[in-house]
C-alpha cells in the first residue's frame, strides 16, 4: 500500500462522516453536573461502530458516577495492532459535550443532524466528534485495505472532559496507568484554527479563584454604619489585575495569541436584591492563564499578599476558593511527533503549519504532566459551545488523512 492509496481511500467516506456525526449528535451526553445523562448512549452507539470493524482489542473503562445514567461514566480504548507491538499512537477525543443553551439561538435543532453543503450542523459536531470522526476514519483506511501500520493505533474516547476529566482521563492515568505505554505518544484533535496552521504543543497553567468579600449590611442612606463589601470587592478586583499583570509581566512568542500570563475578572454574584442596601457579601472570580515559567504557587502567594492588603484597607475579611487549578508541562519541540504532524499538515493542507502555545486547556496537559508527548491538532472554524456550532466535512476528511499518514510513518 503507498500513501497515495490510503489517502485516495478516505476520499470515500464523506458519508461515513455523515453518518457518524448523525447518530452522535443525537446523543446528547452532555454532563449531569450539567443536567445531562452522561456519555452511556454515545459511548453505546460508538462501541457497536467499533465493533463492526476490525479492531483486535475493544474494552470500556468505566468510572463510577452515582449522578450518570447507569451509575458510571464509560471510557473506551480500541487498539490496532502495528507491526511493532512495543508502543503505540494514540488518538483521544471526547465524548461529552456541552449544554445547547439558549435554544431560541439555534437555528436547527441542536441534537439533530443538519447537513448543508459541507457544513453539518449540531452540538458536539466540531467539539469533540470532529476529532472522534478522525481518528476512526484514520485506521478505517489501514483496515479497509488490509494493512497493518507499523506501530499499533489506538483510539482513546473519553468522558467528563467538559468538566475537568475527573471521570476520564484524569481517573484512568491514576487508577488504570497501565493503559499506556512507556513509548507511547498522542495526538489530541480538541483545539485548532480556521487555517488550520496551529500544531498545539504547550498550554498555560490554568488557575480559577473565588474570592468572598465580608463586609456589613446597613441601609443605603448611611452607609457610614456598615462596610461595603461590594466596593472592598471592585478594589481586590482591580488591585489583583493590576497587580498580578504587573509582577508576571515576562513573554514567551511561543503562546497565541496572548504571549503573556492574564489574569482576567469574570464571574460577579449578586449580592443585594434591592437598590437601596449596602452589601455586607460580595463575590467574584477570576480566570489565571499563567505561562509556564512562573508557578500556581507563586502567583497564589502574590494574590495572598494583595488580598491582606485590601482587607486592611477596607476592613472586611476576604475567603479565597480555588475551585480548579492546572500545571501543564510542555511537549518538546523536537520530538519526533511535533515533526510528523507538520510535514503531515503541510502535505494535506499545502499551509505552513507552525508549533504554538496556548492558554485554552485540553486533556493534552494531564497526558505531558504524566510524561507523555501530546500534539493537540485540529483543522477547526471554531464553532465550539456557540450555538448553530458545525463541524466541516472536508476539513474532517483532511484531518483523517493527517492522522493516517502519521500512523504510517510512526515507527
Amino acid at each position: 500500500m503507498t500513501e497515495k492509496e490510503l489517502l485516495k481511500k478516505i476520499d470515500t467516506y464523506k458519508q461515513d462522516v455523515i453518518d457518524l456525526q448523525t447518530h452522535m449528535i443525537a446523543c446528547p451526553a452532555v454532563s449531569p453536573s450539567q443536567g445531562g445523562k452522561g456519555e452511556g448512549a454515545k459511548a453505546a452507539y460508538l462501541m457497536s461502530v467499533l465493533k463492526k470493524m476490525k479492531f483486535d482489542e475493544i474494552k470500556s473503562i468505566n468510572v463510577k458516577d452515582p449522578q450518570a445514567e447507569g451509575g458510571f461514566r464509560p471510557n473506551i480504548v480500541a487498539t490496532y495492532y502495528g507491526k511493532d507491538r512495543s508502543k503505540t499512537l494514540w488518538v483521544m477525543a471526547h465524548m461529552d459535550v456541552v449544554p445547547a443553551g439558549n435554544l431560541g439561538d439555534w437555528k436547527t435543532d441542536p441534537f439533530k443532524a443538519v447537513i448543508k453543503g459541507d457544513k453539518i450542523y449540531g452540538r458536539g459536531s466540531e467539539d469533540n466528534h470532529q476529532g472522534i470522526v478522525c481518528g476512526i476514519l484514520a485506521i478505517k483506511a489501514f483496515m479497509d485495505l488490509g494493512v497493518r501500520p507499523p506501530c499499533n493505533y489506538s483510539l482513546l474516547l473519553n468522558a467528563d472532559e467538559e468538566i475537568g476529566s475527573e471521570f476520564g482521563i484524569l481517573e484512568i492515568l491514576k487508577k488504570h496507568p497501565k493503559t499506556f505505554g512507556k513509548q507511547d505518544v498522542f495526538i489530541v484533535p480538541d483545539g485548532g484554527v480556521a487555517d488550520g496552521t496551529m500544531v498545539e504543543v504547550a498550554e498555560k497553567n490554568v488557575m480559577w479563584l473565588e474570592f468572598t468579600v465580608h463586609g456589613k449590611t446597613t441601609h443605603g442612606s448611611t452607609p457610614k454604619t456598615g462596610i461595603n463589601a461590594h466596593h472592598a470587592g471592585a478594589r481586590l478586583m482591580l488591585a489583583l489585575v493590576d497587580g498580578l499583570h504587573k509582577k508576571f509581566n515576562k513573554k514567551n512568542a511561543l503562546f497565541a495569541p496572548e504571549s503573556a500570563s492574564t489574569f482576567a475578572a469574570t464571574k460577579h454574584e449578586a449580592n443585594v436584591p434591592n437598590i437601596n442596601t449596602i452589601p455586607g457579601v460580595d463575590v467574584f472570580c477570576m480566570d489565571c492563564r499563567i505561562l509556564p515559567c512562573y508557578s500556581n504557587k507563586e502567583v497564589y502567594a502574590e494574590i495572598v499578599r494583595i488580598v491582606k492588603k485590601i482587607e486592611k484597607q477596607c476592613k472586611v475579611k476576604v475567603t479565597i476558593k480555588v475551585p480548579h487549578q492546572e500545571a501543564s508541562k510542555p511537549t518538546d519541540k523536537k520530538e519526533p511527533m511535533v515533526k510528523l504532524m507538520l510535514e503531515a499538515v503541510h502535505r494535506v493542507y499545502k499551509n505552513s503549519p507552525k508549533v504554538v502555545g496556548v492558554g485554552g486547556g485540553t486533556v493534552a496537559a494531564a497526558l505531558r504532566n504524566a510524561g507523555y508527548p501530546a500534539v493537540v491538532y485540529s483543522k477547526l472554524d471554531e464553532t465550539m459551545h456557540q450555538p448553530n456550532e458545525y463541524t466541516s466535512i472536508k476539513n474532517t476528511l483532511g484531518d483523517s488523512k493527517i492522522f493516517a499518514l502519521i500512523a504510517y510513518q510512526f515507527k
